[in-house]
């Protein structure tokens, strides 16, 4: 029997523990290695909170700051009680809660000030929890993206953990984007301050851009014996120059993803998607799940600022409560610059694509949180358009009826590592319009299982959106077999976790 651990940021197998795709696959991927009769331990930060119905296994003493450390594991309660599966949760008082789903900071005036602190302490209580055997003989720790990847650090530079070693280190990079750079020195969340006794190796460490800063998504993938990207096309994306807004790749790290393609350390495997013990809500529930989630949040404190634009919608959702319409179109996703880049530049384009709804008597729904430009300009939208429903909050089971009776998932990322919902939109039978980058080329084949834009200029991809976009409104409309053709495929197609898993018992963990 092998042994594994994952450390992340986000474990989506216990409750409230999940801010993106990241928290799917360290909840789905250890169920896959139960399944092969392997054990697996997942340990993330308790953010002051996850802990507390969890049972206390050890306490881990290090030093930080030349100050003596101590925290806390506790084993922890899955949703799902699987065998070979332990859930773990490391607490410090200063691992502490972000804004984002409870888990990430976001500081604005120094970014990665407050998450660099708690990561840190987090890494090297996982280091020292390691050293003690607390997960027993482990063959394979994998990591996800840079919130982990100071473990690396500490392999290769702490003498007090040289014994990690012996144990064969994953990487798995979900968003380039985002790389957790600080400063070596002269800041409280640098490098020399947590770590005053280790040596600074600028030349492994240093970000290319930002020379006195070290950048933690470049160490994990330039220290980890493989590293992996959530698909395919993704990994060729990043071993390319970014030159956004037409592409967005290797942001800066390509010679770094290059080179570890040349030592045939990098792989690209698609991520898989759950096809059985899925949450249905009763079909026909999509407006009542809206309104129900509305007044929910009317009673929230921190949604008093924007209730007025709450009962707005609430108002707008009432009117196709007894009259459905002809054809909905859905998204569903963090309100981000990857996610809604062409809107947020082009949001004449967007209301074309709500004018050209109104031809079949169609509605957009949009349901998401997050940046408060991006909020802004679709809650402007939405007083403007009727047709546009933007649900401007988070709820499981208006996500699941969207998926469920949606007509068409439109998924316009300006770049996506893997992507999840074209595969639940697809595994609900939801023709989806994406837009041909990373894992949505993998995933969506044009006319074939959805509809998909793409351009060498960013006018001609706007231009492409649109004229795809009237393409697939003309199939529903005039080719009723070849609609329900594209369906039936996209409902076939299979992303299973076993074939990915496979992959990484064999090209990953080398077993």
């Amino acid at each position: 029997m092998k042994n594994f651990l994952f450390a992340a940021a986000e474990n989506d197998a216990i409750p409230h523990c999940k801010a993106g795709g990241m928290g799917d696959v360290v909840r789905d991927v250890p169920r896959q290695i139960a399944e092969r009769k392997d054990k697996t331990h997942v340990v993330v930060p308790s953010y002051g909170r996850l802990h507390q119905n969890g049972t206390f296994k050890t306490h881990l003493h290090f030093s930080l700051r030349g100050v003596d450390y101590t925290a806390e594991l506790y084993e922890v309660d899955g949703k799902k009680t699987i065998d070979l599966i332990h859930h773990y949760v490391i607490h410090h008082p200063e691992i502490e809660a972000g804004g984002i789903a409870h888990i990430y900071h976001d500081d604005p005036e120094e970014p990665f000030f407050t998450d660099f602190i708690k990561y840190t302490i987090f890494c090297t209580a996982v280091a020292e929890a390691i050293k003690q055997g607390a997960f027993g003989d482990l063959d394979v720790v994998h990591l996800h993206d840079w919130h982990s990847s100071l473990l690396l650090y500490l392999r290769e530079y702490h003498p007090g953990y040289k014994t990690l070693k012996d144990i064969q280190f994953v990487y798995s990079i979900h968003n380039l984007a985002i790389q957790g750079i600080r400063p070596f020195m002269g800041n409280y969340a640098s490098l020399q301050n947590w770590y005053p006794d280790l040596p600074i190796d600028y030349q492994k460490l240093m970000d290319y851009r930002y020379q006195d800063c070290i950048n933690l998504m470049a160490v994990g993938i330039r220290l980890a014996d493989t590293v992996h990207t959530v698909s395919p096309s993704y990994k060729q994306d990043v071993m390319l120059p970014s030159s956004p807004p037409e592409f967005i790749g290797g942001e800066g790290l390509e010679e770094d993803l290059k080179a570890a393609d040349i030592e045939g350390r990098l792989f690209g495997i698609l991520n898989g998607c759950n096809y059985k013990n899925i949450n249905v809500e009763a079909k026909g529930e999509i407006y009542r799940n809206t309104v129900k989630a509305l007044f929910r949040w009317l009673q929230d404190e921190d949604k008093k600022y924007k209730a007025d634009f709450l009962a707005h919608t609430g108002e707008k959702i009432m009117q196709f409560v007894g009259n459905r319409p002809k054809f909905i179109v859905s998204s569903v996703a963090r309100l981000t610059e990857q996610k809604f880049y062409f809107f947020k530049r082009s949001p004449e384009a967007f209301v074309e694509i709500l004018k050209k709804l109104e031809r079949v008597q169609g509605i957009f729904m949009l349901l998401g949180t997050g940046a408060p430009e991006y909020e802004d300009l679709f809650r402007g939208i939405s007083y403007e358009n009727k047709n546009f429903i933007f649900t401007n909050g988070q709820s499981e089971s208006l996500i699941d009826s969207m998926y469920l009776e949606s007509d068409l998932y439109f998924m316009p990322s300006l770049f996506e590592p893997c992507g999840i919902s074209q595969m639940l939109a697809m595994r609900n039978g939801n023709p989806c319009l994406v837009h041909h980058t990373g894992g949505l080329i993998d995933t969506v084949s044009h006319m074939k299982t959805g509809f998909a834009f793409d351009g060498k200029t960013y006018d001609e991809k706007i231009e492409n959106m649109l004229k795809v976009f009237d393409e697939a409104l003309d199939v529903f409309e005039k080719d009723k077999p070849t609609w329900k053709k594209i369906q039936t495929a996209a409902k076939r197609k299979r992303f299973t976790w076993k074939k990915s898993v496979d992959k990484y018992y064999e090209q990953l963990y080398k077993l």
